[in-house]
């Protein structure tokens, strides 16, 4: 990786330093997965919580019906609430990093519409019936992974993966999709499809499986390890590609990895919990605005305060308004909009650079 201290700017002396703040927000983490288990219909107290797991890897006795409550139902969900949080915060960055456009979203390149249109597929026609309660993911996933091949088909067969022509050819193609999730869903004899569809593409958690989570977990620490190991190059191509070709980095190279990269990490998460808006937006840019736009530092802390938003997501869509369960999408919309507006208004903030 190449030393990007030459187009630095200035540091803004009011960013926290990013190992304190790293620092706080892992203890943070572990808090928050301990804390949000206890909630939901039967509420428990995190001694219940702690004594439950641990007795889990000692092998010491516990009580059947907090064993069931907390390691069988709701620890598995809180580690695929941490899980997915993480990879959104990561897939944002990366995605506004490649588009160098910061209204991006992991949804951007037509992963989420292409995945819905897998998933309603399922719903509706009971395809891959055979696979069992894998059959949603698996629909997603592929439909997800579909829908990234021919955006990025399309885009190189329009001149190459610029900018312009990836938000474009992902904006397109998502309309596209969509309308095709809608048909499937008007075409359906099921009554309830339209209903569980939504629900799935507004995003939830609920039903995670300690089964369903070596997936997203594999998919989240390879993006984060790669992406972090191309750090330098990131920091280079959020300047511009002119700039990050002078500094000898491969820019179409770069480019194709990391659209490749971030189609399989976004078609993961939604495969496993449907599309989740807002996460991958703010949280960026708040990692930015904290302690700066150098990657090797914004990925970590996005993924951290990624984790811990929508835990906390979680818990508030399960206990609002009980015993219903309102999907996360909802949530993070009243969250996200207002803390996106506030961003915007602050003048000493400035997408991929220091202010």
């Amino acid at each position: 990786m190449h030393n990007l201290d030459a187009v630095e700017r200035r540091p803004d002396a009011r960013r926290l330093p990013a190992g304190l703040l790293v620092a706080v927000l892992v203890p943070t983490v572990l808090a928050t997965a301990v804390l949000s288990t206890g909630f939901g219909a039967e509420p428990l107290p995190a001694r219940i919580v702690v004594e439950t797991i641990a007795a889990r890897f000692s092998g010491g006795p516990v009580d059947p019906a907090y064993d069931a409550i907390v390691w069988q139902i709701r620890l598995p969900r809180t580690l695929l609430a941490l899980t997915v949080g993480a990879g959104l915060a990561l897939a944002g960055t990366g995605v506004q990093t490649l588009v160098r456009n910061p209204l991006a979203d992991p949804y951007l390149l037509g992963v989420s519409s292409g995945a819905s249109v897998g998933a309603t597929a399922v719903i509706t026609t009971g395809a891959l019936a055979g696979t069992g309660l894998w059959a949603l993911s698996l629909g997603a996933l592929v439909g997800a992974l579909l829908a990234s091949v021919l955006v990025f088909g399309i885009a190189l067969l329009q001149g190459g993966l610029t900018p312009l022509r990836l938000v474009l050819t992902g904006t397109v193609l998502s309309a596209a999709f969509s309308s095709m999730a809608s048909f499937l869903v008007f075409r359906s004899a099921e009554p309830q499809a339209a209903q569980s569809v939504l629900f799935w593409l507004l995003g939830s958690v609920s039903g995670a499986t300690w089964a369903q989570l070596w997936l997203p977990c594999a998919a989240v620490l390879v993006s984060f390890v790669l992406l972090l190991a191309a750090s330098g190059w990131l920091d280079a191509l959020a300047v511009g590609p002119d700039t990050a070709a002078a500094l000898g980095v491969p820019v179409t190279g770069l480019r194709i990895g990391l659209f490749a990269l971030l189609a399989v990490l976004v078609g993961v998460l939604v495969a496993v919990a449907g599309g989740i808006g807002f996460v991958g937006l703010v949280v960026p840019h708040l990692a930015r605005m904290v302690v700066g736009p150098r990657h090797r530092v914004a990925l970590p802390v996005a993924a951290l305060a990624g984790a811990v938003f929508l835990v906390w997501v979680d818990v508030a869509a399960r206990v609002a308004v009980r015993p219903t369960e309102i999907p996360l999408s909802v949530v993070t919309g009243l969250i996200g909009a207002p803390v996106f507006l506030v961003l915007l208004g602050r003048r000493r903030y400035r997408f991929g650079g220091d202010a």
